[in-house]
């Protein structure tokens, strides 16, 4: 007999399998949109230089040095702008009007070209069905979430959600996931001193617990900045398990006592975060309004905890800070860094699509991807950052959207008609 995790399995599967689907093209078919001129960057293929992209029925046709325009419905040129697989914010605040921070996701797309985002917990078990059935099928922009393990997700903010451990729930979150695995990744905590007061591991023991309850693969999203104790960041990094999310991983907020209690300690890497890193645990930026701090940063790149996927933590707030948490200027602050282009890309597209790991190539420009893309403008010459800590950095570069197609429909022009999402 089908277990439930087998079923699941099964239809997920069903519904996202890759259409093999490009049939052949005869004489007279056409692609629905060929985009021209592009300088394309695909570190999945590690593959880089002049393309056109042909697109059809939603999927990556074509990829090849020239393709006459008179073989396509519409025609983009891109005019040597930088085009890479669709960017994914693996963590962004995504649902509007339900949690308190939340940003619709396509008001996104022209500050930050994502194609994909995962709602960070923004909803828990009491308030995610309606996140799924109304805020999800309004989309343009791909959304997959992680659920709070507090029942109410961020709809308190600020009032801080786990004071009350009450809230903290795992067989509900368990239930959420089980119902929802085509979308939800696993489970969030914040386990700040200023989310969870000082109950200690409680809250990621109850993540945990909701993970291996929900009868199908869970991941945990790990918020962490400023730990009520210097101790506790080391033990909430020995739970994680491989392929668990450490965000805000260079976050430099302090806790309720001024102390500095995460990865890095009075300027040296934890051997616990060493130690996550090589078991697999996944090293995530998460910017926001007041997780990275360059100092942290530094130091642990140096000791050899470097970033595995850059998210940007975009929300109400975040997002009118100094630090401006968008995509490309976080990925600009990672070139500042040290890091090339393609890797920052890769960090930025094909890394977090692993994560989410419900689209075949996703996260690619493969042929038959499905077709996310995004254009940007790299602007050459002096340019200054500031981390959320007020920490400035002199850089020489940096990305600037210019235009983002999903699913081989462009936001803005050329208009399809009719017009349609998928």
């Amino acid at each position: 007999m089908l277990t439930r995790r087998h079923l699941l399995a099964s239809s997920v599967a069903a519904a996202t399998l890759p259409a093999t689907a490009l049939a052949a093209m005869g004489p007279n078919d056409k692609f629905d949109l060929l985009v021209r001129n592009a300088n394309l960057l695909d570190p999945s293929q590690k593959l880089a230089g002049a393309r056109d992209i042909g697109i059809r029925h939603g999927l990556v046709a074509a990829v090849e040095p020239s393709i006459a325009p008179e073989r396509a419905q519409r025609v983009l040129d891109a005019g040597g702008k930088l085009v890479t697989p669709g960017l994914i914010d693996l963590h962004a605040h995504s649902y509007p009007y339900g949690s308190a921070i939340g940003i619709p996701a396509d008001e996104l797309v022209a500050l930050q070209s994502t194609t994909t985002v995962v709602s960070a917990g923004d909803a828990g078990a009491n308030n995610f069905a309606a996140f799924r059935r109304f805020v999800v099928p309004g989309s343009r922009t791909r959304q997959f979430a992680f659920v709070h393990i507090g029942i109410v997700g961020l709809a308190g903010f600020p009032v801080p959600e786990l004071f009350n451990i009450d809230y903290a729930r795992p067989e509900a979150a368990a239930r959420v996931i089980a119902e929802n695995a085509d979308i939800v990744l696993g489970v969030k905590v914040r386990m700040s001193e200023n989310v969870i007061a000082r109950h200690g591991l409680e809250p990621l023991r109850r993540a945990i617990a909701a993970c291996e309850m929900a009868g199908v693969p869970a991941r945990l999203m790990v918020h962490i900045g400023g730990v009520s104790e210097k101790a506790l960041m080391s033990q909430i990094l020995d739970l994680l398990r491989p392929g668990d999310v450490l965000t805000h991983c260079y976050s430099g907020a302090l806790n309720a006592a001024g102390e500095g209690t995460n990865i890095v300690q009075d300027g040296k890497l934890l051997p616990a975060a060493l130690a996550a890193k090589q078991r697999g645990v996944v090293f995530d930026v998460g910017h926001g309004g007041g997780s990275f701090d360059y100092r942290i940063a530094e130091a642990a790149i140096a000791q050899g905890c470097p970033p595995d996927t850059i998210s940007s933590d975009i929300h109400a707030f975040s997002g009118n800070t100094p630090g401006m948490p968008f995509m490309p200027w976080v990925m600009s602050k990672m070139i500042g860094l040290g890091f090339a282009l393609p890797e920052v890309v890769a960090m930025s597209t094909v890394a977090p699509a692993r994560i989410i790991g419900r689209i075949p190539r996703h996260g690619t420009l493969q042929l038959g991807a499905p077709a996310d893309l995004s254009l940007l403008d790299v602007v050459e010459g002096p340019v200054e950052f500031v981390d959320t800590m007020g920490n400035k950095r002199q850089g020489q570069m940096h990305l600037k959207p210019a235009g983002t197609i999903v699913a081989g429909v462009v936001f803005g022009r050329p208009y399809q008609s009719p017009f349609s999402v998928r």
